[in-house]
C-alpha cells in the first residue's frame, strides 16, 4: 500500500495552478499534501488536511472523486489522473489514528454553542468551534454520533471505526455529546436559549423518505430505502428484490441487499442509463457486485406480487423532450420485495424556522437562518449533497457562528 501511495504521488505534476484543487469543494491542498508527503513529513500533510477539512478521512473514501479532484486533474485529459483519493486517505487515516487533540484554554470556554444533528455538517462546526475552545455540546438524535455517515452509508463504503476515532477526537476537544436526544418534540430551540447557549447549529440532515404515493405503497414488503441502511439486518427480503430509484442511495440498498442474501437485485428505473443521478463510480460497482437494472420503467403500482410497471419514452415536442408512459405496456415485475429510493426530506421537528416548499431550512450564504442566533447548513438545507460540499458550507457557517458571538459580547449581551 504504502508503495502505491509513494508512486501515485509521484506522479503528481504539482501544477502552479492545481485544477484537482479547485475541482473540490473544499479546496483540499493537494499540491502541498504531496509535497509533504514526499518530503516524509506525514504529521505535517494529516494536519494540514484535517485542518482544511475535519471528515479527510470520511472524503477520501466516499466523495465522488472521479467528478471533483481525480475528474478534474490534468493527467486524466490523455491517461489516468493521479488518485488523490487514495493518497489522502493514507495519509489522514495515519493521522487520524496518531493525533491527540486538547482543549484550548482561552476565552471561549464560558460560550456554550448547540449543535443539533451530528452528520457531516455538525461534526464539522463542533470541530471547528471546539478547535476555538467553545463550549460545545452535540445532540443526536440516534445512539451513535454520524448521521448520514453512521446510518445511511454501508459498512463496505466506509468503515464504521473513522466514525468512533472521530467521537474521541471530539471528546478530547472537550465536546459534550447527548446521544438519543431528537431535539423539537422535547427540547425546543426556546429552551437552548433559556439554558444560555448563545448560539444553535441545525444540521440534522433529510431523514424523511419521500413517497410515490402509489397504490399498494403500503404493503408489507415495501420498503423505503433510507430506512433500510440504518439496519439491513432486521429485514426479511427474499430472493428478488426491486429498488425503484437510480441514485447512490439506490446503489447502497441494491449492494447491501445482495450482500444480505438476495439473489436478484434489479434497479427499476423511468429513464436511460445516461440520465441516472448515481455517480459513475457507484454505478458502476452495482453492476460489479450483479445488481441489474431495467431502464425505462415506470411503477404503476405495487401488488403483492411485485410492482407493475409501464415502459416509457421520450418524446419530442415544439417545448423540447419528454417523458411519457407507453400506452398498453403496463406489466408485472415479480418481487419478493420492493424499495423505494427516489429522495429525501427533512423531519419537521424545529418550530420557529422559516422553511421551504419542501421543508428545507431558509439561510442565506453563510448559514443565517431566518431567527437571530440558529444557524444551519448541510442537506436540511441544500437538499442531499455530497459530504464535502456540506463540510465547505459548515465552515462558513462556523465562522459565522464565531463572529456573531463576538457581535454579542461587544454589545454587552
Amino acid at each position: 500500500m504504502g508503495k502505491h501511495i509513494l508512486e501515485e504521488a509521484s506522479r503528481c505534476l504539482k501544477c502552479k495552478k492545481p485544477l484537482c484543487s479547485k475541482g473540490c469543494p473544499v479546496s483540499t491542498p493537494i499540491n502541498q499534501m504531496v509535497e509533504a508527503l514526499q518530503d516524509g513529513d506525514m504529521h505535517k500533510a494529516g494536519a494540514m488536511l484535517f485542518q482544511n477539512n475535519p471528515l479527510t478521512a470520511i472524503c477520501s473514501l466516499i466523495c465522488p472523486h472521479e467528478n471533483f479532484c481525480e475528474g478534474h486533474c490534468i493527467l486524466g485529459k490523455k491517461g489516468s489522473p493521479v488518485h488523490v483519493s487514495a493518497i489522502e486517505n493514507y495519509i489522514s487515516r495515519y493521522y487520524l489514528a496518531q493525533f491527540q487533540p486538547l482543549r484550548p484554554e482561552n476565552e471561549n470556554n464560558d460560550k456554550r454553542v448547540a449543535i443539533v444533528g451530528s452528520g457531516p455538517a455538525g461534526l464539522t462546526v463542533a470541530f471547528i468551534l471546539a478547535a476555538k475552545g467553545f463550549d460545545v455540546t452535540l445532540f443526536e438524535s440516534k445512539e451513535r454520533i454520524g448521521g448520514v455517515l453512521q446510518y445511511g452509508i454501508p459498512d463496505f463504503r466506509l468503515p464504521k471505526d473513522i466514525l468512533e476515532q472521530l467521537k474521541q477526537k471530539l471528546l478530547g476537544l472537550g465536546v459534550k455529546i447527548r446521544p438519543n436526544m431528537l431535539i423539537g418534540p422535547v427540547v425546543s430551540i426556546d429552551d437552548l436559549f433559556r439554558d444560555d447557549y448563545k448560539a444553535i447549529f441545525i444540521g440534522t440532515g433529510v431523514w424523511n423518505p419521500r413517497p410515490l404515493r402509489l397504490k399498494g405503497e403500503t404493503l408489507g414488503h415495501v420498503h423505503y430505502a433510507i430506512h433500510y441502511l440504518k439496519n439491513p439486518d432486521v429485514y426479511a427480503l427474499g430472493k428478488k428484490v426491486a429498488v425503484i430509484g437510480a441514485g447512490n442511495v439506490a446503489m447502497d440498498v441494491a449492494r447491501t441487499a445482495l450482500r444480505k442474501g438476495a439473489e436478484e437485485v434489479t434497479v427499476l428505473y423511468r429513464r436511460g442509463e445516461g440520465d441516472i443521478s448515481a455517480t459513475k463510480y457507484e454505478y458502476d460497482y452495482a453492476k460489479l457486485d450483479g445488481v441489474q437494472f431495467n431502464f425505462y420503467k415506470s411503477p404503476v403500482e405495487i401488488t403483492d406480487g411485485g410492482v407493475i410497471c409501464a415502459d416509457t419514452e421520450v418524446v419530442e415536442t415544439e417545448d423540447g423532450s419528454r417523458l411519457q408512459a407507453v400506452e398498453g405496456s403496463e406489466k408485472l415485475f415479480e418481487a419478493d420485495s420492493v424499495f423505494i429510493a427516489v429522495s429525501q426530506a427533512p423531519r419537521s421537528n424545529l418550530s420557529g424556522l422559516e422553511v421551504g416548499k419542501t421543508g428545507l431550512v431558509i439561510t442565506d450564504e453563510d448559514g443565517r437562518t431566518t431567527r437571530d442566533g440558529v444557524f444551519a447548513s448541510g442537506d436540511v438545507v441544500t437538499g442531499a449533497k455530497t459530504v464535502a460540499e456540506a463540510v465547505n458550507q459548515s465552515k462558513r457557517s462556523a465562522q459565522t457562528i464565531i463572529d456573531y458571538i463576538e457581535s454579542l459580547e461587544e454589545q454587552g449581551a
